[in-house]
């Protein structure tokens, strides 16, 4: 499975005869896309209870990408965090086998640091065996030996769109997990995409698919609501390439 989908699952009124009429937002949007990154966790904690009633309004099939909170990332700035981290993992393991990856994205502005970056990312693998991506935005993240770190500890770094820096656009650090995080360009969190480029997007994500790795596509560009657009029209691509690309390989 690709896990499609948008930061956020709101259903705007542009878009609203693309989705069943009856339900929440999330019940919704949750018969059209296959996941959705929960970007709120990054601003205030989430009780289990309201995880867990999350994941029983979706169908099995569905997945949740949750965002690292900023108090961690932005304001302890990975150091001495790991109380907060557990309590984070405490939290979202209301959701079950529904939980997807942990997103960790970072300020601009922090370094990676050989001590305090790579000793919480050991801890947070140390105690969270499931998928972790993280998104830098500092050069110092995109070194070799950094990206081999990530390697070496199953953690993905995302293919963000923008790039924050030369690289930034394509995925690197563990290869078995495959994560596009599209902001909006050239107006971060406004653009949307024009076709040619969710038809390459949806080719990328079918040829890592094919090759057995996990993939997911968020749309994050939500600002004016071309999120949902965006990861509706990308969807019909993905359908479009899946017999060429699945023929190409078997030949």
């Amino acid at each position: 499975m690709i896990a499609l989908g948008t930061a956020g699952w709101n259903v705007p009124k542009a878009y609203a005869e693309a989705f069943p009429p009856a339900g929440s937002h999330l019940e919704r949007y949750a018969q059209r896309f296959d996941a959705v990154e929960i970007n709120t966790a990054f601003y205030r904690p989430h009780r289990v209870g309201t995880y867990a009633r999350w994941a029983a309004s979706v169908p099995d099939r569905f997945r949740f990408a949750v965002k690292l909170p900023r108090t961690i990332t932005h304001e302890q700035r990975l150091a001495q965090a790991e109380g907060l981290l557990r309590q984070f993992l405490a939290e979202v393991a209301g959701l079950g086998p529904k939980l997807g990856p942990v997103l960790i994205q970072l300020p601009p502005s922090l370094r990676f640091d050989p001590d305090t970056s790579a000793g919480f990312l050991r801890a947070f693998r140390d105690i969270h065996a499931g998928s972790i991506v993280c998104e830098p935005r500092h050069a110092s993240w995109f070194a070799h030996d950094v990206d081999a770190l990530l390697a070496e500890l199953c953690i993905a770094r995302v293919a963000a769109d923008p790039a924050p820096v030369p690289g930034g656009g394509e995925p690197g650090g563990w290869r078995g997990l495959h994560y596009e995080r599209l902001h909006g360009s050239p107006k971060i969190y406004y653009s949307a995409y024009p076709p040619s480029t969710l038809d390459a997007l949806a080719r990328r994500l079918r040829v890592d698919d094919v090759h057995g790795r996990e993939c997911w596509c968020i749309f994050d560009n939500t600002a004016a609501f071309a999120a949902a657009g965006d990861a509706l029209a990308t969807r019909e691509h993905l359908r479009r390439h899946a017999p060429l690309i699945e023929t190409r390989t078997s030949s």
